[in-house]
């Protein structure tokens, strides 16, 4: 019996070394791929606060960008976190539905805007970590994307706690406003992370951050006010086999926002996080649990209280409620637009 274990235990150390070394057999596979550089070797706009190492060159061809995605530089975990997340909802989109008709019964609607929601933000979001090194625009140009994905799941998130999440008591003050100023605030989260990247190295961090977090914080606090109030009047006499989910969505959004609000990882152990630990990443996996909370705590909450959001909801309400979607879609395109048209007009004057 021992020596079945042990034998087992081998095949695992073994697969794991396999796996370790993949990114160094891609690397040697690819021998013109240039290595990494250091901060000082990058344009300021690239550089991160405390990570002086594993910054991509600047203007290579899009193979070696694409190809980064196996090799250890300062954004791998970034994108690998996001690139997982991205494949678990496409399997829980594919697995609901299978059991969902996503299709004809409209109280379904609210819950596909979350999961495509979900989807474009983490595609976004390996897209601007993967490829916004290779030039200043395309850095731009990627991350003003990748903030289209946060505010569009914004609007997903808020769109799910309205329809299945709200109890009637709050419903009765919001529903002809709710929505409309979820779209609003999406939309104003998204010209807030737009701007603050455009005058990164303008401004100091503090006001980049403050418009940043605030419009992203004001979007959550009003989308998440169904939750909270339901959360608020739990008590543990009920039955209410979603509550643990809204509860694990909660804890993992405030500690996603407290990383990416405090780099305390690389800022007590600086030089020690240029590869692995830091805050950004801890924010990309936080953000990853907490979709994943909320997508099953919407599912529950669409099994098991039919009978109320039917009863609050007109046959229209779903509908309605996907073109507001769409809306705030088009609006942030059109605010990223607008930012990009800003960019071309400083790397003019910068190229003069």
């Amino acid at each position: 019996m021992a020596t079945i274990v042990m034998e087992r235990i081998g095949r695992v150390f073994i697969s794991l070394q396999q796996i370790r070394a993949v990114p160094r057999m891609l690397t040697e596979a690819a021998p013109s791929m240039p290595g990494t550089v250091r901060d000082t070797e990058v344009p300021p706009y690239f550089r991160e606060r405390y990570i002086s190492t594993g910054y991509r060159p600047l203007n290579q061809n899009w193979r070696y960008y694409f190809l980064s995605l196996f090799q250890r530089h300062n954004e791998t975990i970034n994108v690998w976190t996001h690139l997982l997340a991205f494949l678990i909802v496409l399997v829980k989109l594919r697995q609901l539905a299978e059991t969902m008709d996503f299709v004809s019964d409209h109280h379904s609607w609210p819950l596909l805007v979350l999961i495509l929601s979900s989807v474009t933000y983490s595609a976004f979001s390996v897209a601007a970590h993967l490829l916004g090194g290779k030039s200043e625009l395309c850095h731009y140009t990627f991350f003003f994307l990748d903030y289209v994905g946060v505010a569009q799941y914004q609007y997903g998130s808020a769109v799910v706690h309205f329809y299945y999440a709200v109890d009637e008591s709050l419903y009765r003050y919001v529903h002809g406003i709710f929505m409309p100023i979820a779209t609003v605030l999406s939309c104003l989260s998204c010209l807030g992370c737009c701007y603050g990247k455009f005058c990164n190295h303008t401004l100091p961090t503090w006001v980049r951050k403050v418009g940043q977090v605030v419009p992203s914080a004001l979007a959550y606090i009003w989308d998440s006010s169904p939750v909270s109030t339901r959360l608020m009047s739990w008590s543990t006499a009920s039955d209410d086999p979603a509550i643990i989910y809204h509860f694990g969505q909660v804890a993992f959004f405030l500690s996603c926002a407290f990383f990416f609000t405090f780099p305390v990882l690389e800022r007590c152990f600086p030089g020690r996080c240029d590869f692995v630990g830091q805050s950004h990443q801890m924010f990309h996996v936080f953000l990853s649990c907490c979709t994943l909370c909320q997508i099953h705590a919407s599912y529950l909450d669409f099994m098991g209280r039919r009978n109320l959001y039917s009863r609050l909801h007109g046959s229209g309400d779903a509908a309605l409620f996907v073109g507001l979607y769409l809306v705030t879609l088009v609006s942030c395109i059109l605010i990223v637009a607008f930012m990009l048209r800003k960019v071309k007009q400083m790397l003019d004057l910068k190229a003069k």
